[in-house]
């Protein structure tokens, strides 16, 4: 049994969680296509699976804050009464376990879908921070207004309260990184506006600070964690020096909001859904940068981790580690890690599967004997 640190307590927000192996928030699509809520009783079962060991933290898939901020079929929401009672029962699923689940919630922005919006009502536009298409071939989105954005900030609010004061999550994860919305706003590839929400860096943090206060305003700090990912190049992102900018955002979290419970990077080895090689990463791409200016709170690191690079990372530098695909395919991922039993290989083709009820790929992979 490891004594690794990966393996030790740790308190993040108001939680007091038992070790620092993390399940990183991946879409699964497993949704009702109609109401647009989480799949019953699978998905409750998905998470009760990975929660089996108490103390354990739970972060959930991207929840879109509201039906006009989503952009493609599959994406739960956390908007009608019958979408929050859906959560509701997986969370005291979770809560039964004696673990903890927060939940993610995003806006699409240019990475939204035109059609499926029209499909869902004709008056939804298509509308980003600038009319910057997601690459050269797609379609263009609309400039936000500033009543657009004021809007926006309300929309996660209002599901951040839906999330915490009624579907019972320990706590929400602002969606910043993987070129939605908020990190749409956040980087000069997607944002050139010219008024006070573009151009330097302040003005391009301005959306970001502004959602995380309304979130915050509405369940406390302690109860509000954010993802970001610098280096990711998917989605049209990757500025030529996102240090400032990113800086800037984290210095700002940590002077605005002391009990802010965790910031969650990705690591420059992923970008989108494809693992990297070390050739392709430049020395300096790493999140030290964020890891210094956080310390000593509690940091999420998440980017294709094994098992001798999650206790590496734990032990030099405190993180807790987010895992992905590995915590698909492993529902007692820690307790696999922590004894050194080998892991089930996930099945990729089964990671999207919209709308299946069958649980394949899902809630079938076996637990260590």
């Amino acid at each position: 049994m490891s004594t690794s640190k990966l393996f030790q307590p740790i308190t993040v927000g108001r939680l007091s969680l038992s070790h620092r192996v993390v399940l990183a928030p991946m879409t699964r699509l497993r949704v009702n296509p109609v109401t647009l809520s989480p799949l019953l009783p699978l998905v409750k079962d998905y998470y009760v699976q990975r929660a089996k060991v108490p103390g354990t933290l739970l972060i959930s898939e991207g929840t879109c804050v509201a039906p006009k901020a989503s952009g493609f079929p599959g994406a739960p929401e956390v908007w009608t009464e019958e979408q929050i009672s859906a959560w509701k029962e997986i969370v005291d699923g979770v809560h039964a376990q004696g673990s903890y689940i927060y939940l993610q919630i995003a806006a699409m922005g240019r990475q939204a879908s035109p059609d499926f919006l029209k499909s869902r009502d004709s008056t939804f536009p298509h509308v980003a921070p600038s009319a910057l298409p997601l690459a050269p071939e797609a379609p263009v989105p609309r400039e936000m207004t500033k009543e657009e954005i004021n809007e926006y900030i309300e929309f996660f609010g209002i599901s951040a309260a839906n999330a915490v004061h009624k579907a019972g999550f320990d706590g929400v994860e602002v969606h910043g990184a993987n070129g939605f919305l908020v990190d749409q706003f956040l980087q000069s590839m997607s944002n050139v506006r010219d008024d006070e929400y573009g151009g330097g860096v302040e003005k391009r943090v301005k959306f970001p600070l502004e959602v995380i206060e309304r979130v915050v305003k509405e369940v406390g700090a302690d109860r509000v964690g954010l993802r970001l990912s610098p280096w990711n190049r998917s989605g049209g992102m990757r500025m030529e020096d996102p240090i400032p900018t990113f800086s800037y955002l984290t210095t700002k979290v940590k002077e605005f909001y002391p009990d802010f419970a965790y910031i969650h990077v990705v690591e420059a080895r992923v970008d989108g859904f494809t693992d990297l090689s070390p050739e392709d990463i430049m020395e300096f791409e790493n999140n030290d940068f964020i890891r210094k200016i956080w310390a000593p709170k509690p940091l999420i690191s998440a980017g294709g981790y094994t098992r001798e690079s999650g206790i590496e990372t734990a032990d030099e530098k405190g993180d807790l580690i987010a895992y992905g695909r590995w915590y698909i395919s492993n529902p007692d991922l820690s307790t696999r890690l922590e004894n050194s039993i080998s892991l089930s290989k996930y099945d990729r083709p089964t990671f999207y599967i919209s709308g299946d009820t069958t649980g394949r790929g899902f809630t079938d992979y076996p637990f260590a004997q």
